[in-house]
């Protein structure tokens, strides 16, 4: 929810990128969010779980929701005039299990 996102946008701004939006709406879905690393337009998918106990966070990014984040990215660019734009996906993923939120940025998690 929000406040993985919160976490999110906290750790990658630390790691220099600079957040673009939040919560994109585009007619087939949402993004979590969209950045920007360097020249490079970076859609970002967050998951969050409370512990360990069912896998990690980023494993919840099937091949099937990759599908579907490629689809919304593409209409993402189109709406925006980016198709010339270098990008990629990311994954944050975010475990609450061990006291302090731990926070993990998976770059290039998967090819789109």
């Amino acid at each position: 929810g929000k406040r993985g996102e919160d976490l999110a946008c906290e750790e990658l701004e630390r790691r220099g990128y600079a957040i673009v939006a939040r919560r994109v709406r585009v007619r087939s879905g949402e993004l979590d969010i969209v950045a920007r690393d360097g020249e490079t337009l970076v859609f970002v998918e967050v998951k969050a779980r409370a512990s360990h106990a069912f896998g990690t966070a980023a494993e919840a990014v099937t091949p099937m929701k990759q599908q579907r984040l490629m689809r919304l990215a593409t209409e993402y660019m189109w709406r925006h005039h980016l198709q010339d734009c270098p990008c990629r996906f990311d994954v944050v993923s975010i475990h609450f299990d061990a006291g302090a939120p731990e926070v993990e940025i998976i770059r290039n998690a998967f090819d789109g």
